[in-house]
This record gives C-alpha cells, structure tokens and sequence, in this order.
C-alpha cells in the first residue's frame, strides 16, 4: 500500500491537471489550489499521526453565486479509514446586506480506500457568515451533521474567527475559535478548538503559521501543535 502522503500528491497533481484544462467562460470561473501542510487538524484533532499532508482543492462557480468542487487531503488514521479523505460539496455563496456575505453548503465526507466492513462517509450542511469591518473581518459558522449510519447520532459544529491584513504588508493575522459536540466529537460532553496564527502572500502563493489547541488534555492527537503550510493556488 502506498504511503498517505504519496497518495495525496498523486491525487492533488491529478486533480490540478483537471483544472489546467478547464475553461473559464463569463459565467462560470475555475479555481483551485495545492497545499503541503505540516500537520491535517480537523477542528483541532489530528488526522495525519501529526504527519505532513498533501491536500487540493478545485471550484467551480457561476456567476449567480453557485459552486460545486471537491476537496481531497492525505490521511494517517489507519486502514479502516484508508489513505485518502475526498469530499464533494455544493452550494450558495453571496453578498447579502452591505459588507456582508453568506455562504450555505451541503458537503459530503468519503474515504475511499478504507478497508473493514461497512463505509465510512456522511453529509453536513454548512453556513458562514462574514462581514468587513475595514480593518479586520469577522465570520460566524456551523456545521451540522444529521444522524446517518457512519456516526450513529447527530453532530454540531459552531465557530467564530477573524482575520485582519496588516496594512503595507502580505501579513493577514488570524483567530478561530470553536465547539464541536455530538456522535463525531472524541468526548461525550463536547470540546474547544482554537488557533492564532498569520498568513503571508505572495502572488499566488502563500505560507502559513499557526498554533492550534484544544481542551482535550488526554487526546494525543489533539494537543498544542504549531502548523505549518505552503499553498498555491491557480
């Protein structure tokens, strides 16, 4: 079996070949992006063993504000899960009040490759809501996961962050915070993420460093880790 990290890359140049050839016409616009990060955290737990992953992304959007696209990254969580997640969503994303957009999605969950009986995949429904001040940016979000057969009970996502470029610079400094509770979440009564970190543009190009944390203080693959990433998007 091949590695997770071989895995990924070969699905992130294959995925970036797809999008080379794309066209981009007045109504529908083609983006996407390649990542290299020091460590894959989901809401603040690790996915990779604390390993590098390799992830992609490409978008399709119209115009009127719909999009479609997938998302794929590298994984390390065993072979029930297998080498790679794959995620494929849909949805809505406008201007709805001055400085103000909203985004609602419905994306589903796959890890191909996973070995054992029955498959592990599932659908969350997602929202963000961000308006500019100026000087900074504020988002509200969700992500709800209704009961299916890979979790066994509903899950609940809520988060708040921000983001605010420092003027004269590539520098975006950047906050999260969030709480995850329900049939996904490691601990019955639910659990915090957060991180700070900045990000740093240039061109099409941008490096990240962060540092993530949860309240999960007898969870390996949730402690304090600083995250590294270079990405590059087309």
């Amino acid at each position: 079996m091949r590695s997770p990290c071989h895995a990924g890359l070969a699905l992130a140049l294959t995925v970036m070949s797809a999008a080379a050839q794309a066209q981009t016409t007045p109504d529908f616009t083609v983006s996407g992006a390649a990542t290299l990060i020091s460590d894959y955290r989901f809401r603040g737990i690790s996915l990779t063993g604390k390993d590098p992953s390799v992830q992609a992304t490409v978008n399709l959007s119209h115009e009127s504000g719909v999009y479609v696209g997938t998302w794929a990254a590298s994984l390390d969580m065993g072979d029930r899960y297998g080498p790679t997640e794959v995620d494929l969503y849909a949805g809505w994303a406008g201007t709805v009040a001055s400085r103000t957009t909203l985004d609602v999605a419905l994306a589903y969950y796959s890890y191909p490759g996973g070995e054992g009986p029955g498959r592990i995949e599932y659908f969350e429904t997602t929202t963000r809501l961000a308006h500019d001040f100026g000087p900074f940016s504020a988002t509200l979000g969700s992500g709800y996961s209704w009961n299916q057969a890979a979790l066994g009970g509903d899950h609940l996502y809520l988060y708040g962050e921000t983001a605010a470029p420092i003027p004269g610079t590539p520098l975006t400094l950047k906050a999260h915070g969030g709480r995850s509770r329900g049939a996904i979440s490691p601990d019955p009564n639910g659990y915090y993420d957060w991180s700070l970190g900045a990000d740093a543009t240039f061109g099409q190009v941008t490096v990240g460093l962060s540092y993530v944390d949860t309240n999960l203080r007898h969870n390996p693959a949730a402690d304090a880790a600083a995250l590294l990433s270079l990405a590059a998007a087309f």
